[in-house]
């Protein structure tokens, strides 16, 4: 905690002392550790913004209706472990980016972009018409994950648990894989899938560097 008012201090940033009960409601009654902090958003991403550059290639990855804040929040932190361009949600039925979800991102959220879209069919649209790959990921899809060329500009498009890939996000997508499961359960949690996917995009795109 010394530490933590140290730094504080030397950054100018001015602390409160206040009770455990105005903690608990800051914190939306999360683990706080006795500390919150008010911290501002970052600047609303875009589409445009996304594909603005091909070199090096983007990776993108886009939720469609994913609304666990736990599972978006560990998808950002995969995100900013590799390197990706940035996050596309929908603005409604998604996940506030505060809370659970900037805890699980473990601080990835104030640096990975995030747009936001009103209708996901139609950002899969516009990504392709800018020369992204839109690979939708599902677990009935005959193409394994690794066999898709990840080092071309790649949007990964994630459904939410239970019901996945909505069916015209599905046919937007220009291809659709799966990620091999050899045991009992048919599928990954949706971040587990996610990093699984962006760590395969890391590799090949690392290959020969």
């Amino acid at each position: 905690m010394r530490e933590l008012l140290d730094l504080a201090a030397s950054r100018g940033v001015p602390v409160v002392r206040t009770t455990r009960d105005v903690l608990d409601r800051e914190s939306q009654h999360g683990v706080h550790q006795g500390v919150t902090a008010d911290v501002d958003a970052l600047p609303a991403g875009s589409l445009d913004a996304f594909t603005a550059r091909l070199d090096p290639p983007p990776l993108i990855v886009v939720l469609d209706e994913v609304e666990d804040p736990q599972n978006v929040g560990a998808i950002l932190r995969s995100m900013d472990a590799v390197g990706a361009t940035g996050l596309v949600r929908q603005t409604r039925r998604a996940a506030p980016l505060e809370g659970a979800a900037a805890k699980a991102s473990a601080g990835a959220v104030h640096h990975v972009p995030v747009a936001d879209t009103v209708n996901i069919a139609r950002a899969v649209e516009q990504l392709k018409a800018a020369g992204v790959w839109t690979i939708g990921l599902d677990a009935s899809a005959e193409i394994p994950y690794h066999q898709w060329d990840l080092t071309l500009p790649t949007a990964l498009v994630l459904g939410a648990e239970g019901h996945g890939l909505r069916r015209l996000v599905r046919e937007r997508c220009d291809s659709v894989v799966s990620i091999p499961m050899r045991g009992h359960v048919g599928s990954l949690n949706v971040s587990a899938a996610a990093a699984v996917v962006l760590y395969e995009a890391l590799r090949q795109r690392s290959r020969g560097r």
